[in-house]
C-alpha cells in the first residue's frame, strides 16, 4: 500500500490528470482473445470529425464505457472499438468555409487538392476528438481504431454498392429529391428537419383557354408556378368533369397547360383544383408521370431562378416569390393571400430551406431490404432487442413505411460512387475497380451519403468482407449499441437492414436507447437558444467522474435527461463524500497489507451487517446493470455508500478503531479494506478516475482496478440475523435522535433511557450491542430488558422488536405527547389497512410469489404489533 498523500477534497484537475495516459500505457483496454470467456464487443457511435463532442455523445459513450469496463472486470474478452465518421456534408462545409476565409473555393483547388486539404482537417480534428475521449475517461481499444474512409472500410462500401446494384436494389433515375441549395447536394428524407414557419396560401385564378371561365388554385410557393405544366381535378368531381381535357392559360407566363383528372386530388380541400409542377413537387411528379406532363425545372442548384423562369432569371427564389406576388396582384389574378403556418423542410446540416427538386440521382430500392429486416425482427432468437422495447414499434413502423433511399451526394469528400460512363457511348459500368481501359471512362463525380458507410460500421470495422477474418468471426455480431432515440431512423435502422443483407445476422444483440439532453427547463439544447453545454467545460470544473455519474444515473432508459449545474455539483459532492470516507479508512489502515486482511476473526454486529449489505449491493448492481437500469444502479450505490457505509458503518467502526482491543482493531481494518475495495470495483465503471486513485492506495493485488475482478457475492457473508439486529439498533438510534429533537434536547445532554425488548432473545442482542447504543444515544443510565414497564412521564418510540422510553420530566407536555402518539397510531392503522386489503385480495394471494405473500404477512404482523404498542402507551399516558 502506498503512502497516503490524498488532499482533503477531490480535485479533478490534479487527480484525473495523467491517469488516462497511465491506463493507455498499461494497454488494459485492448481486447484479449485468449480469454476463456465469450467475447463481448461494442462499436462506438462514430462522431463526425468536425469538432467538439456534445453531451449526447458523452452520454452514449459513458454508458458504453460502463458496460465495457464491467464486462472486462467480469473476465470477458471485451472489445470496444473506436472510430470516426467522415461526415460528408458537415466536414466539406467546414473546409469550404475555411477556404472562403482564404479567398478561394474548392473549384480553384480542384478535387485532388481539395481532398488533401480535407484530410489535413480530418487529422487535426480527429486528434481533438481523441483528446476529448481521453478526458471523458473512455476505455477504448485504440489499436483497432477505424475511420469511414479507411481503405478497408472503403472496400466494404464498394462491395456493398456493387452487390446491391447487381441485385437490382441500386438504380439511377430522375426523381424529385430533397435539395440543399446551400450545400448544393441532395439529401435523404431523414436529413430534412421540418420546422414550423409562418407563410401564406396564395389564391390565384387560371383562365380557361376557351374564355369560358376561370379555375381557382392555391399555393404556398408561387415561384414554382413558372414550372406549372398542368392543373388536376378529381375524376369524380362533378364540378369539373366537363373541363377535363381542356386547357388553362398560366398567368404571367402565358403558357397553355392541360386540365387532367387524377385520384391524388382531394375534392374536399380548397377548391378541389391543384396546380401541377412535376419538377418541383414529389406528388406532382407522380401525377405528371401518369399524365405525361412536361417537367419544367425553373431553378438553379443554388436556389436562384434559371433561364426557364423568364424575366425572373437570376433572382433568388424568395426574392422571386415577392416579385411574382406583386406581378400577380398587378395582373388582377391574385385573389387572396391567406396566412398559413406550415411545416417547412430545412437542411439538417446547413439549415437552408430544402427545395423539392427534379434531379438524376442514385437510389437504393428499400422494399426488399426492409422486408427481410422485418422478418428477422419477428424472430425472437434473431431480432435486435430494443431497450426500452417500445422503441421496437418506432423502428418497425418506419421500416414498414420506408421510401427508396437517395444515396448520391454532390460533394467531393466521401466515397466516390464506383460507377463509370463510357466517354463515347455513355454506357454505364459499375464495379469495385475502374474498367481496364480506364482512360475511355469517366467516374461518376458524386459521392455516397455518409449514412451509407455508417450503416456498415458494425461489420466493416471487423475486416468484412473477409468473413474468414478472426476478428469478424470472434466479435461479430456485436453485443450492445447505445444511442439516442433521435437516431433510430438515421443509423440504427440502416445498420440492421445492411447487417441482415450482408452477414445474415443482426449487427448487435441489444440497442439501448436513451433520450435527448435538455436544459433545466426541458428545452432542447441549441445554438439559437444559447443553452448548449460543452461537456469538456463541465469536466474542467467538476471532473469526468461527476459528469459521467450524472449522465449514467440521471434518467431511465428511453427518457430525456435534464441537465443542470446543480445536479452535477451534487454528484461532485458525492465524489467528495467517497473521497473523504476513503481517506478516513486509509488513515486507519495505514501499514495494512493485502496479505494481512483477515475476515475470520470475531466480527461485530456492524461488521456482519455491512458485509451482508455489500453482498446485497453487489447482487443488485450486477443484476440491474445487466438490465441497463443504470439509474437504479446509481440509487443502490448511493444508498450503500452514503447511508450504510459512511453514515453508519464508519461511525460504528470508530469504537474498535479507537479502542484497546488489537484483535478487534485488525478485524475492523480488514472489513474496511474489503468493503472499500469491493465498493470501488462496483463504482469503477461509473467513476473510473476517483476509484483508480483510491484503489491504488488500498491494500490490493494487481496493477489496475480496470482489470481487477468484478465483485461477487460471498455466501459466507450473508449474515441475515445480524443484519436484522443492526436494523433494530439503527431504528433505536434514529428514534432517540427524533425524540431529542422534538423536545429540543441536544445529543450532548445525557438523558435516562429504558429499552423494553419484545422477548429475552431480543434483549440479549441489545445487551451485546450496548456499546453502540451508549455511543450514539448518550444515555444517563441505560436499562435493557424484556417487557419492561414504562417509566413515568416518559416519551416513547416503537420500533420493530422494542419500545424505547426516555423519562424527560419537565421537558414534555403529556397532552402533546398523546397527540403525537395518536398521529403515530393513525399511521400504523393506515399501514395495517393497506396490507390487510392486499392479503384479503384472493387474486393477489393466489398469483403473487409465495415469498412476496410471506413478506406481506410479516409486515402485517409487525404493523399490528406496533399499533397495539402505541395504543397501549396512549392509554397509559391518559391514566397518569
Amino acid at each position: 500500500m502506498t503512502e497516503i498523500t490524498m488532499p482533503t477534497k477531490y480535485d479533478p484537475q490534479e487527480t484525473e490528470a495523467g491517469r488516462y495516459e497511465w491506463w493507455l500505457k498499461g494497454k488494459f483496454f485492448e481486447a484479449d482473445p485468449t480469454s476463456d470467456k465469450e467475447p463481448y464487443s461494442i462499436v462506438i457511435p462514430p462522431p463526425n470529425v468536425t469538432g467538439k463532442l456534445h453531451l449526447g455523445h458523452a452520454w452514449d459513450t459513458t454508458l458504453q464505457d460502463i458496460l465495457i469496463r464491467m464486462k472486462r472486470m467480469q473476465g470477458y474478452d471485451a472489445l470496444w472499438l473506436p472510430g470516426m465518421d467522415h461526415a460528408g456534408i458537415a466536414t466539406q462545409a467546414k473546409v469550404e468555409e475555411k477556404l472562403r476565409g482564404e479567398g478561394i473555393t474548392r473549384y480553384d483547388l480542384g478535387r485532388e487538392k481539395f481532398l488533401e486539404k480535407t484530410w489535413e482537417w480530418k487529422e487535426e480534428y480527429a486528434s481533438h476528438i481523441r483528446a476529448q475521449w481521453s478526458k471523458l475517461g473512455l476505455g477504448l481499444d485504440y489499436s483497432k481504431e477505424r475511420f469511414t474512409l479507411d481503405d478497408g472500410l472503403s472496400d466494404a462500401v464498394k462491395e456493398v454498392f456493387v452487390k446491391l446494384y447487381e441485385k437490382g436494389y441500386i438504380y439511377r433515375g430522375e426523381r424529385i429529391i430533397n435539395w440543399d441549395p446551400a450545400a448544393k447536394t441532395a439529401l435523404s428524407d431523414i436529413e430534412v428537419i421540418h420546422k414550423e414557419v409562418e407563410g401564406a396560401f396564395y389564391h390565384m385564378e387560371y383562365p380557361l383557354a376557351d374564355g369560358s371561365g376561370k379555375l381557382r388554385v392555391a399555393t404556398t410557393r408561387p415561384e414554382t408556378m413558372l414550372g406549372d405544366s398542368g392543373v388536376a381535378v378529381h375524376p369524380e368531381d362533378e364540378r369539373y368533369a366537363h373541363l377535363v381535357g381542356k386547357t388553362v392559360i398560366l398567368p404571367i407566363v402565358g403558357r397553355e397547360i392541360p386540365i387532367v383528372a387524377d385520384d391524388y386530388v382531394d375534392m374536399e380541400f380548397g377548391t378541389g383544383v391543384v396546380k401541377m409542377t412535376p419538377a418541383h413537387d414529389p406528388n406532382d411528379f407522380e401525377v405528371g408521370n401518369r399524365h405525361n406532363l412536361e417537367r419544367i425545372l425553373v431553378m438553379n442548384e443554388d436556389g436562384t431562378m434559371n433561364d426557364l423562369a423568364g424575366k425572373y432569371a437570376g433572382m433568388d427564389r424568395f426574392e422571386c416569390r415577392k416579385q411574382i406576388v406583386a406581378d400577380l396582384q398587378e395582373a388582377g389574378v391574385l385573389i387572396e393571400i391567406e396566412p398559413h403556418v406550415h411545416q417547412v423542410g430545412h437542411s439538417e446540416r446547413t439549415n437552408a430551406v430544402v427545395e423539392p427538386y427534379l434531379s438524376k440521382q442514385w437510389f437504393v430500392k428499400m422494399a426488399p431490404l426492409a422486408e427481410e429486416a422485418l422478418k428477422m425482427q419477428a424472430d425472437e432468437n434473431e431480432k435486435v432487442n430494443f431497450v426500452p422495447n417500445r422503441f421496437e414499434n418506432t423502428y418497425n413502423r418506419w421500416m414498414e413505411n420506408i421510401h427508396d433511399w437517395c444515396i448520391s451526394r454532390q460533394l467531393w469528400w466521401g466515397h466516390q460512387i464506383p460507377a463509370w460512363y463510357n466517354k463515347e457511348t455513355g454506357e454505364l459500368y459499375v464495379g469495385k475497380e475502374a474498367p481496364e481501359d480506364a482512360e475511355n471512362w469517366t467516374q461518376d463525380e458524386d459521392v455516397l451519403d455518409t449514412w451509407f458507410s455508417s450503416a456498415l460500421w458494425p461489420f466493416s470495422t471487423m475486416d468484412w468482407p473477409n468473413e474468414e477474418s478472426e476478428m469478424f468471426k470472434r466479435y461479430y455480431p456485436t453485443n450492445t449499441l447505445v444511442t439516442g432515440y433521435d437516431i433510430i431512423f438515421f443509423w440504427v435502422s440502416r445498420m440492421i437492414f445492411q447487417g441482415k443483407e450482408f452477414t445474415g445476422e443482426r449487427p448487435f444483440k441489444d440497442v439501448l436507447i436513451h433520450g435527448l439532453v435538455r436544459d433545466a427547463e426541458g428545452r432542447k439544447m441549441s445554438k439559437s437558444l444559447g443553452n448548449g453545454v460543452d461537456p469538456m467545460d463541465v469536466i474542467d470544473q467538476y471532473g469526468a467522474d461527476s459528469l459521467r455519474y450524472f449522465l449514467a444515473t440521471g434518467s431511465s432508459p428511453g427518457q430525456d435527461l435534464r441537465y443542470s449545474t446543480e445536479k452535477v455539483e451534487s454528484t461532485w459532492n458525492f465524489v467528495n463524500k467517497i473521497w473523504n470516507a476513503s481517506r478516513f479508512a486509509l488513515m486507519n489502515m495505514e501499514g495494512l497489507t493485502f496479505e494481512q486482511i483477515d475476515l475470520t476473526g470475531n466480527l461485530s454486529t456492524a461488521d456482519k451487517w455491512i458485509l451482508s449489505r455489500l453482498n446485497e449491493t453487489i447482487d443488485r448492481v450486477t443484476t440491474l446493470s445487466d438490465k441497463y437500469e443504470f439509474g437504479e444502479v446509481g440509487r443502490e450505490l448511493y444508498n450503500f455508500i452514503w447511508d450504510d457505509f459512511c453514515s453508519w458503518y464508519i461511525e460504528m467502526a470508530k469504537l474498535p478503531l479507537y479502542g484497546e482491543d488489537e484483535a478487534a482493531k485488525l478485524t475492523t481494518r480488514s472489513v474496511l479494506a474489503y468493503v472499500l475495495d469491493n465498493t470501488m470495483r462496483l463504482l469503477h465503471p461509473f467513476m473510473p478516475f476517483v476509484t483508480e486513485e483510491i484503489w491504488q492506495h488500498l491494500p490490493h493485488e494487481g496493477e489496475s482496478i480496470t482489470v481487477a475482478a468484478w465483485p461477487t457475492v460471498n455466501p459466507a457473508f450473508n449474515f441475515t440475523a445480524e443484519a436484522g439486529d443492526m436494523q433494530l439498533l439503527m431504528d433505536i438510534i434514529r428514534s432517540v435522535r427524533n425524540i431529542r429533537a422534538e423536545v429540543n434536547t441536544p445529543m450532548s445532554k445525557k438523558v435516562p433511557m429504558t429499552i423494553s425488548a419484545k422477548d429475552e432473545q431480543t434483549s440479549a442482542v441489545l445487551e451485546v450491542n450496548k456499546g453502540y447504543i451508549e455511543k450514539f444515544c448518550n444515555p444517563d443510565g441505560l436499562t435493557i430488558g424484556a417487557n419492561l414497564e414504562a417509566p413515568a412521564q416518559a416519551m416513547s418510540a416503537v420500533v420493530s422488536g422494542a419500545e424505547i422510553f426516555m423519562p424527560l420530566a419537565g421537558l414534555i407536555n403529556i397532552e402533546e405527547e398523546i397527540a403525537r402518539l395518536e398521529k403515530e397510531l393513525d399511521k400504523w392503522a393506515k399501514e395495517v389497512k393497506l396490507v390487510s386489503g392486499k392479503l384479503s385480495n384472493e387474486r393477489f394471494v393466489s398469483k403473487a410469489p409465495e415469498a412476496l405473500v410471506a413478506t406481506e404477512r410479516e409486515k402485517l404482523a409487525d404493523y399490528e404489533a406496533k399499533y397495539a404498542t402505541v395504543e397501549k402507551r396512549i392509554a397509559e399516558l391518559k391514566n397518569m
